[in-house]
């Protein structure tokens, strides 16, 4: 496999970045939207996209152990490496909290996860009332759903703070680190 040079990203990277970037973007905004105006047809798909995409996420972090970290295309100021690290770590770290966060608070909370038809954890109906479920372990599927929150915002701060950048290397600085993550050379 191609390594990453100071110059050109493999084609590793690049297809791992966009594929987790763009779908975690999308499962934050669905999450938002299903969160503020109740739209629960649209949890199955999420819990369902968010398992399938934890797979692709411990594929990236392992190619990011193995790859290291990009070289910068250019020098830059002390603060600005600094935010970017930030940035990236929280980018890393909360894209593998998310899904797990997401996996306890479904799971432990006995509403089960299903992807797209095959039931990875069974549903815990009550039998009392089949409208509810009974959750296998409510502290820790709390704590899950407090920690699937708050991991969320952080993720769409950064998230923010990522694009922000990229355009700034883009259109202030004319470094070539967006065309980079495109997959063209620098």
């Amino acid at each position: 496999m191609q390594k990453d040079t100071a110059s050109q990203l493999s084609k590793t990277t690049v297809a791992l970045h966009w594929i987790v970037g763009l779908t975690m973007i999308g499962l934050l905004a669905a999450g938002q939207a299903m969160e503020m105006f109740e739209i629960y047809a649209l949890y199955p798909i999420h819990k369902a996209l968010g398992f399938l995409i934890f797979f692709v996420i411990v594929a990236r972090v392992a190619w990011r152990i193995k790859n290291g970290w990009p070289t910068p295309v250019s020098q830059y100021q002390r603060h600005e490496q600094v935010l970017s690290k930030i940035v990236h770590w929280a980018l890393i770290i909360g894209t593998l909290l998310m899904p797990i966060s997401g996996f306890l608070m479904s799971a432990l909370g006995g509403y089960g996860v299903d992807v797209f038809g095959w039931e990875v954890v069974a549903m815990n109906p009550d039998p009392e009332n089949p409208g509810k479920v009974i959750a296998h372990n409510g502290e820790i599927a709390g704590a899950a759903h407090s920690a699937h929150g708050l991991i969320g915002k952080i993720m769409m701060g950064a998230v923010a703070l990522h694009i922000a950048g990229a355009l700034k290397h883009h259109v202030v600085d004319k470094d070539g680190t967006l065309r980079r993550m495109l997959g063209k050379a620098v």
